[in-house]
């Protein structure tokens, strides 16, 4: 077995929020109680993921202003926001706002590319502008622009009895140094260290020099702090799928291991035209886990982790995969509690 690496600093967890259409308030009030969970456990970060027209948390941003609400001390951060769906001041704006509501615990992750089955979503979402929207780096340079309190208008002072701002607000301090990049590709990895943004290592990469997921995900964090004015110091939070059964009941396991081995076939090979590889998902106690992701390569280069949680399960099951990750395996991982 590989040396262990060093010790894991911060450990988060990632959720999509699953709701029932019929009752989605029990969905999104699920999410809530998880995400106190996690802070009650000492958990230093908590994570939505976007789903669009679809059963999933729509407003993470909504969701997380919810939560700074009913959480003190945990980070909340997206993982990530699909940049096609959004205005980038408009969303400036709004991180600013949770941000500020939160006492500065917002960690914003953001990605590009189109959004998801465009042609069929692009006359409602975009119906003047769908042909000529830029949906590249320039979107996020915009959104970092605007959050870290560049000019937004050549127009400011008093008109009447209104006052007017040239930049977004509120204006959150700290904000821009805590705005993170989902990077799935050497590219995105070299740009967002280019920009002084986070890394966030996606669990799905392009094979581009490798068919080994765990090289390609360790060849994207040393290109990003290559290109970092922080160097190895630049953060990085890896994303995988790891569930531990040191508590589970015996009908738990066999969903979970069953859920895995569902997904295991499409991780053995590069996937469709853009060779996209899918990281295995994780399943057993947590001295195998920690075993496993101590001889993980880019495991062992990280030392922050928002490890996700499978999206079809019950909240019992999260509770009890949030408890073991806290108090199981983030201590065989050499993590200490927060609070």
């Amino acid at each position: 077995m590989p040396l262990p690496s060093q010790p894991l600093r911060k450990l988060g967890f990632l959720t999509i929020g699953l709701f029932d259409e019929a009752d989605p308030r029990r969905g999104h009030e699920s999410t809530l109680e998880i995400i106190e969970l996690g802070e009650r456990l000492g958990f230093d970060s908590a994570w939505l993921r976007h789903r669009h027209l679809q059963y999933g948390i729509s407003s993470p941003v909504a969701v997380l202003a919810a939560a700074s609400q009913r959480t003190h001390r945990i980070e909340l951060g997206t993982a990530v926001t699909p940049l096609g769906w959004e205005n980038p001041l408009r969303l400036a704006e709004d991180l600013s706002t949770v941000d500020i509501l939160s006492g500065g615990r917002l960690n914003p992750g953001v990605s590009v590319g189109p959004p998801m089955h465009y042609d069929q979503v692009k006359q409602a979402l975009y119906p003047d502008t769908a042909a000529s929207e830029d949906f590249g780096y320039d979107r996020v340079e915009r959104l970092l622009d605007f959050v870290r309190g560049k000019p937004a208008t050549d127009f400011s002072g008093v008109e009447g009895f209104e006052a007017f701002s040239d930049r977004v607000q509120p204006q959150s301090p700290g904000l821009g140094g805590r705005m993170w990049y989902g990077g799935g590709s050497l590219r995105s990895a070299r740009w967002a260290g280019e920009h002084g943004m986070n890394l966030l290592t996606s669990s799905v990469v392009k094979a581009e020099e490798s068919e080994d997921f765990a090289e390609i995900q360790l060849s994207h964090i040393r290109t990003f702090r290559a290109h970092h004015p922080d160097g190895d110091a630049a953060r990085v939070s890896q994303g995988l799928v790891v569930i531990p059964t040191d508590s589970a009941t015996r009908e738990q396991r066999a969903k979970y291991e069953e859920y895995a081995a569902q997904r295991t076939p499409r991780t053995t090979t590069p996937q469709g035209p853009a060779r996209m590889m899918f990281a295995p998902d994780l399943v057993g106690t947590s001295e195998e886990l920690a075993e496993r992701l101590h001889a993980h390569a880019a495991f062992r280069e990280i030392d922050e982790v928002a490890f996700a949680l499978p999206f079809t399960f019950d909240h019992e099951d999260y509770v009890q995969i949030l408890t073991d990750l806290a108090t199981r395996l983030g201590p065989a991982l050499g993590w200490r509690r927060a609070g």
